[in-house]
């Protein structure tokens, strides 16, 4: 990962490619650059996400995360490179387990939404889930190693629960879904 941009708008990708980090181009709509740009949106909205007011240590979990994202987005752009290690899948179970033991027991189905860090965090996870699907469907036609697939469903699951986190930081609490009942007649 040497290469590093010294311009940026090249005129290369005019012809509808785009170039890997190997150096080979590909359609710039091409399953493979799908999926990066699924992760590069997902980490954009991580961004956004951190502007707002939260616990120190999920800030920091939301760093780090970050860079692992663009270690996703390198691997994915270098086909047959491995960056995203089995770690990062463990430390994210980690945090989950961290979490999760702050939070009551959820028996309900909840909304995104609450405070406006925890909407964000629900646009994330949707996001995160989108990436994984692009990432899954990258790998029914091309090679993609596992820890990429399990960080981000993994990472999925950390965002909800990091919602639930976020709303009581702000002093709230999760938003229960209300089944409508249907009316017969």
């Amino acid at each position: 990962m040497g290469k590093r941009l010294t311009a940026i708008a090249t005129r290369t990708g005019d012809d509808g490619t785009t170039g890997l980090g190997d150096g080979s181009r590909t359609r710039k709509d091409s399953l493979r650059i799908r999926a990066l740009g699924e992760i590069d949106e997902l980490n954009s909205f991580i961004g956004l996400l951190l502007t707002e007011p939260m616990p120190d240590e999920v800030r920091a979990d939301l760093a780090d995360i970050q860079h692992d994202l663009f270690d996703l987005g390198g691997e994915l752009c270098i086909p047959g490179h491995s960056m995203i290690r089995d770690e990062q899948v463990a430390r994210l179970d980690a945090r989950l387990a961290h979490y999760n033991a702050t939070l009551p027991r959820l028996a309900e189905f909840i909304l995104p939404g609450g405070s406006r860090a925890a909407a964000l965090a629900h646009v994330c996870r949707a996001v995160c889930r989108r990436a994984e699907r692009a990432v899954v469907e990258l790998a029914n036609h091309e090679a993609v190693n596992a820890p990429p697939r399990q960080y981000l469903n993994r990472l999925s699951d950390l965002l909800f629960v990091l919602a639930r986190v976020l709303n009581r930081a702000a002093g709230g609490a999760d938003v229960l879904w209300q089944p409508r009942k249907t009316q017969s007649g």
